[in-house]
């Protein structure tokens, strides 16, 4: 068992966790440059945007959090801070993706963002209820 930095038990990363995590952060990290680098070609595919600062803001947002998780999953790291990070952050974008585009505010094209998020979700919380399971 590792131990934190602040010397409490942390949990080892479990494979599918490792799997799950990294697929998050790269997700994070391509879709949140992405706007950054070329807004043109996001905006082909996503609609147009009103104010370009703020979805390079989301962008760059996206991109910290997805580089938040790979360096979790490179030093192995399953942590409550991680494990909350990765599934609320998942939360969020599905709830904004699925709100919006079905009421029409924004391109059904973020409805697959939300389906690739809720699946985030569903693995994280079965691998965590797993491992519950398994130490209970």
């Amino acid at each position: 068992m590792l131990r934190s930095d602040a010397g409490e038990a942390a949990a080892a990363l479990p494979p599918v966790a490792r799997l799950v995590l990294t697929g998050e952060a790269g997700y994070y990290i391509v879709t949140g440059l992405w706007p950054v680098l070329h807004m043109g070609s996001f905006e082909a595919i996503t609609g147009p945007k009103v104010d370009d600062w703020l979805v390079k803001m989301v962008g760059l947002l996206a991109a910290t959090i997805g580089s938040t998780l790979a360096v979790a999953v490179r030093h192995r790291r399953w942590g409550a801070e991680v494990r909350t990070l990765a599934i609320l952050s998942a939360l969020s974008f599905a709830a904004i993706d699925l709100r919006y585009a079905l009421s029409g505010r924004i391109s059904p094209i973020y409805l697959a963002d939300a389906v690739v998020e809720l699946m985030i979700i569903a693995l994280l919380g079965t691998t965590i209820l797993l491992a519950r399971r398994r130490s209970a």
